[in-house]
């Protein structure tokens, strides 16, 4: 279902702890993480989309979750002739996304990453709210930022401030190891916290793609 200027109509979550740090996904045999994200069906209004893609993609129920805030107006990318099929070319342009920013109101427990036949993810962590850029695929970057900026403003005051990371390595790292600290886990730190059904957790995301870029 596209749009008259070719874009599909997508919705985006922006998934808070009761931390105000944000689910952050690795997609699945790739080195990009991302947010949940997918498209909103014919019939279907965007927060019943969100709702759908949520518990599709993490394996969460509507009754888990809170909506803070969501987008105004539409946000849109562009998506590179090399990523969209030979049949699409022409017609298909990018996606058009409205944003929502939810409360997980439930335990880390009730995450599955392995809630449909079709899992998007392979792995998970929770992220300070201002993800480093530079591991989203690049087309996709200008709209990550326009959604986390817009939506700050619900965050508690002292969190609002921009602080992305587009390029840090090293205030990455010390992000995560941070982040380490604060929640324990069963391998790779110390131990004390069950992983959700499906999930796994990666204390470096960008040490596979630096790994990778040395080749």
């Amino acid at each position: 279902m596209l749009d008259r200027e070719g874009f599909r109509p997508n919705v985006g979550i922006i998934l808070l702890n009761q931390k105000n740090q944000v689910f952050w996904g690795k997609r699945i045999r790739s080195h990009s993480w991302q947010f949940p994200q997918g498209g909103i069906d014919r019939g279907e209004t965007p927060e019943q989309a969100m709702f759908r893609e949520l518990h599709e993609e993490v394996g969460l129920m509507p009754e888990h979750v809170d909506i803070v805030a969501r987008t105004r107006d539409w946000l849109r990318y562009e998506v590179p002739d090399r990523f969209i099929r030979r049949d699409a070319r022409g017609h298909y342009k990018g996606q058009k996304q409205i944003w929502y920013l939810l409360r997980l109101v439930a335990q880390d427990w009730n995450l599955n990453l392995r809630a449909t036949s079709h899992p998007e993810f392979d792995a998970w962590r929770w992220h300070d709210y201002w993800v480093p850029l530079d591991v989203v695929v690049e087309f996709k970057r200008g709209v990550y930022e326009m959604a986390l900026t817009e939506l700050a403003r619900y965050l508690p005051r002292g969190d609002y401030r921009n602080r992305f990371l587009r390029g840090s390595v090293v205030r990455h790292r010390v992000a995560c190891e941070a982040a380490d600290f604060e929640h324990p886990i069963i391998e790779g730190g110390p131990p004390g916290m069950e992983l959700p059904p499906g999930a796994s957790f990666d204390p470096d995301p960008q040490s596979d793609l630096r790994a990778s870029e040395g080749k």
